[in-house]
């Protein structure tokens, strides 16, 4: 060997040594560093986290969350979204608008069946209001006179409708934008390692406090309307990825002998009769996730499988009930390496 090569490896001895040390360093620390847990109520549910980091961010957390209900939350008559309601539309901060343009972006992707002015259709159906009362074809006809997601529109921050009767209600988008706006904390801090969770509405990221993949659970459904039963259908085995789920098998109501769906058609005014259970989204982020779940229970089956062809980014696992009336599943082929039977 000569004396260049010698020289060359007594140099490069010192810097394999750090690296080697380095990285056994940063193992431990990882290692070392605790995961925390955190919890409370947002958004007339619960929220739940669990992150690997050295600090409490509990009084953090819940000022997002409370951001995020004084722009969204019809329950709170401060919000960014009560005033616009009750006004003639109006101005509206960031967070609003961020939340409003992908509204509008997914309704035009769905034709309409994502469509955050839906509520006065969902309230007239007995399920904002809990009244009960099945409405008639003309009070359905008269409520579509202003229910549609161009009957709304932004130019700059400020909301403009075209009839002051339009109703703004991002509930099917909200909680898991909250998810998101949690999960960005958490990253804006450092943090890899954790799980986000509104409910039902999740966010993982990195590994689990056993250091493997989270696994996070498709509930299967049932007439369990007090959600007591939380049995589950499957376990997915993903991380650095959002999930939302919406169903018809908990919310409903008989009238008449008839099973109503809470699951409103924006376009018919009527409650869907198609055969979707559940639907689960995967995406890069949970409001994204959220909107195509609650699309997908508009569309019914054959059209949500249009919409994930034409965006791979996307995955689903969608529960149905077959021909015969049992049970069936249909999820996205990429799901297929990542379901735990």
């Amino acid at each position: 060997m000569d004396q260049n090569r010698k020289k060359q490896l007594i140099w490069q001895v010192p810097f394999l040594l750090l690296l080697i040390i380095g990285t056994i360093l940063i193992i431990r620390q990882q290692q070392d560093t605790p995961y925390k847990t955190a919890h409370g109520l947002i958004f007339g549910t619960s929220y739940k986290l669990t992150y690997e980091a050295d600090a409490e961010l509990q009084k953090e957390i819940e000022e997002s969350l409370k951001e995020v209900d004084s722009a969204l939350s019809m329950f709170n008559e401060q919000s960014v979204i009560s005033r616009i309601n009750r006004e003639n539309g109006g101005e509206a901060n960031e967070m609003f608008m961020e939340v409003f343009n992908k509204a509008m972006e997914i309704s035009k992707e769905t034709n309409g069946a994502f469509d955050i002015t839906v509520a006065p259709l969902v309230n007239a159906w007995g399920f904002g209001f809990k009244s009960g009362e099945t409405p008639t074809r003309h009070q359905v006809d008269s409520i579509l006179h202003f229910v549609g997601w161009n009957k709304v529109w932004a130019e700059g921050n400020t909301i403009k409708k075209k009839d002051r009767r339009v109703m703004l209600d991002c509930s099917a988008i909200a909680k898991g934008y909250g998810v998101d706006i949690v999960a960005r904390l958490l990253k804006s801090k450092g943090i890899q390692n954790f799980m986000v969770e509104i409910g039902g509405e999740i966010v993982i990221s990195g590994i689990s406090p056993k250091r493997v993949p989270w696994k996070i659970g498709v509930i299967k459904p049932n007439d369990d309307s007090l959600s007591i039963d939380n049995e589950y259908q499957t376990c997915l085995n993903v991380t650095d990825k959002a999930m939302a789920t919406s169903g018809n098998y908990r919310r409903f109501y008989y009238k008449g002998g008839k099973r109503y769906a809470h699951t409103i058609d924006p376009k018919t005014g009527y409650p869907v009769q198609h055969n979707i259970l559940s639907a689960t989204v995967l995406a890069n982020d949970c409001a994204t996730a959220d909107a195509y779940a609650t699309s997908f229970m508009v569309m019914g089956l054959e059209k949500a499988k249009a919409i994930l062809e034409k965006h791979p980014e996307l995955m689903a696992y969608i529960i149905y009930n077959d021909d015969n009336n049992k049970s069936a599943v249909w999820y996205s082929p990429s799901l297929k390496n990542k379901i735990e039977e």
